[in-house]
């Protein structure tokens, strides 16, 4: 039985438990800084975009056994490019 989606919302919410899960998992090891967000980010930006048709049960395998400190690089990565800039703005 295949299961389509509609959205990606859709989607990211029939895997939201698994991604709990992980952040769950890689907070307790110390990265607390770790979102679901960021779990779901780097699969669908690094491990997904060459893949197709993937099955709900391969992208859930995915979210639990991707390596640890595969997502916090990518985070540090992304984070490392956010521009800091201090802010003059009047209220």
């Amino acid at each position: 039985m295949d299961i389509e989606f509609k959205s990606l919302n859709e989607l990211y919410t029939r895997i939201e438990p698994a991604l709990e899960t992980k952040k769950c998992e890689m907070q307790r090891i110390g990265y607390s800084y770790i979102k679901e967000e960021d779990i779901w980010n780097y699969l669908k930006e690094v491990k997904w975009t060459k893949s197709k048709d993937l099955s709900l049960y391969e992208m859930i395998d995915d979210v639990l056994n991707t390596d640890n400190v595969l997502i916090d690089s990518y985070f540090k990565k992304k984070m490392t490019n956010l521009k800091r800039e201090k802010n003059l703005e009047e209220d």
